[in-house]
């Protein structure tokens, strides 16, 4: 048993939430597969905890996603009803594809995986808890095979759970600051009436999850009216619902930005005064916070150091932002064109910052120091050298993309300054390594393998071979000299 209030972690729970391979993820899952559902249970409650008070939001995230993916398989498996403990999951299945972990920003048609918690106690114990009561006792009476009975007992309980939540939120007399009060703080406050609209649609969000394609590729004219098509459900056409079945959309595409261009369609134009006099120009608004949150989560990871993910980022800005600025007409004073702008300068300050800091990064692993300055013993951090390489290539990487996203000339300067140091430097380590005195041969092996490393990033593996070759080659001449004059 895990005792309360611990967490308890796998050999490589240190690793996280570094540069996680593929191999690692599915170590982690397998790991938290074999713990017993009581242990899960709890962990999925700490680390729920952990994101809401913003503690290691990364690794609570990335052990959380794992954990629900574990669940719902289990789920999915077990024929069996969910029992008395599983009825607030019932309730808010509906709102699942509309949840956000803790600590991200939230936007129009999304609600907090947080809020969920504190609603549901107050159903328990204010809102309808003489309903609640009674739903878990029909549920705990359930035969294990019945299905259709557990879908019609939480769409009833949905039912219950909107009304109450529109007696509180709704007109009426009276001070309802108190009662809302005693549902939790502002921030579950702010998402319960968006909670209870949805709840009351269930049935529309259904037909509409039914009705999307599986996946949006490219959302071209045919998909463009497809999903047209698809959204037009009266109840989700409000300017509260509309947003909630735009983000269902949102998450079909491959390239999320491109929801604007429904906007445009319904607009008829791509001036954006009459897109956004449209109740469609709201799609507009999603997909610049969706820009933005990309944008955050690059400047985060390019200051944690992990690459793993940025060239993906990278391409979804560059994609993002390029599409926004060519297919809708903003205007640079309007708020639209102000965030735009805002967007495409914190992803030029991140980038550009960082690119800076490359070349005296690759600097400091090849500087070719006197031999008397060269303490006994002395080695290259590998760690240090695979952490340059990532930079290197992530400056190669940021070519392909500076000039939309506005660092096209720090970036072509300093990936062409690159070049020609390490190219120097290479030709002329391998020259030191052919004379180097036995004391510091092995320093001046490892600035060369470090020099081939970055050679292979920037000039390809056939130049990186042609040196490595030139290296062996200058060790074993040295060795044959030593041996004639012996």
């Amino acid at each position: 048993m895990i005792a309360p209030g611990r967490i308890p972690g796998p050999p490589f729970y240190h690793a996280l939430p570094g540069r996680m391979s593929q191999t690692s993820i599915e170590r982690l899952r397998e790991y938290l597969a074999q713990l017993p559902p009581q242990a899960q249970a709890l962990l999925m409650r700490e680390f729920e905890r952990a994101l809401e008070r913003g503690q290691d939001t990364a690794v609570a995230t990335l052990v959380l996603e794992q954990l629900r993916k574990i669940v719902r398989k289990s789920e999915a498996d077990d024929a069996s009803p969910p029992r008395t403990d599983d009825l607030s999951r019932l309730l808010f299945q509906v709102l699942e594809p509309f949840l956000v972990e803790a600590g991200a920003p939230v936007r129009v048609g999304q609600i907090r995986r947080s809020s969920l918690h504190p609603i549901w106690q107050w159903l328990g114990r204010d809102g309808a808890p003489d309903k609640v009561n009674e739903f878990e006792a029909a549920l705990a009476r359930m035969p294990a095979d019945n299905a259709g009975q557990v879908e019609a007992l939480a769409s009833k309980l949905q039912a219950v759970a909107a009304d109450a939540i529109f007696e509180l939120t709704g007109p009426g007399g009276g001070d309802k600051s108190r009662a809302l009060a005693r549902v939790g703080p502002p921030n579950v406050i702010e998402d319960l009436y968006s909670i209870g609209a949805v709840l009351q649609v269930r049935e529309a969000i259904a037909a509409l999850n039914e009705k999307l394609p599986r996946f949006l590729r490219a959302f071209g004219d045919s998909q463009i009216a497809s999903v047209t098509s698809a959204l037009n459900i009266p109840v989700l056409q409000t300017p509260q619902m509309l947003p909630f079945a735009l983000s269902m959309v949102v998450q079909r595409m491959t390239a999320p930005w491109q929801i604007i261009r429904l906007a445009i369609k319904i607009a008829a134009s791509d001036d954006e005064i009459r897109v956004a006099a449209t109740p469609y120009g709201v799609a507009v608004t999603i997909a610049l916070h969706d820009l933005s949150r990309v944008a955050a989560i690059l400047r985060m990871d390019i200051k944690r150091g992990h690459f793993d993910n940025v060239a993906d980022n990278l391409k979804t800005l560059h994609d993002g932002v390029r599409g926004l600025r060519t297919e809708l007409d903003l205007r640079n004073d309007s708020a639209w064109g102000k965030q735009l702008t805002s967007i495409r300068a914190d992803i030029s300050n991140a980038l550009q910052s960082e690119i800076d800091s490359v070349p005296g990064r690759v600097r400091r692993i090849l500087r070719q120091r006197p031999e008397k300055d060269i303490p006994p013993g002395a080695r290259i951090d590998s760690t240090e050298v695979e952490e340059a390489v990532a930079l290197i290539d992530f400056v190669a990487t940021c070519r392909n993309y500076a000039s939309e996203l506005a660092i096209n000339e720090v970036t072509l300067r300093t990936y062409s300054d690159l070049q020609q140091y390490v190219e120097r430097s290479t030709e002329q380590l391998v020259q030191a390594l052919r004379a180097a005195d036995h004391k510091v041969r092995t320093y001046r092996q490892q600035q060369v393998q470090a020099a081939i490393r970055f050679c292979q990033v920037l000039f390809g593996d056939d130049y990186a071979s042609l040196m490595s070759r030139a290296a062996e080659n200058a060790l074993t001449g040295e060795r044959k000299s030593s041996r004639a004059s012996g």
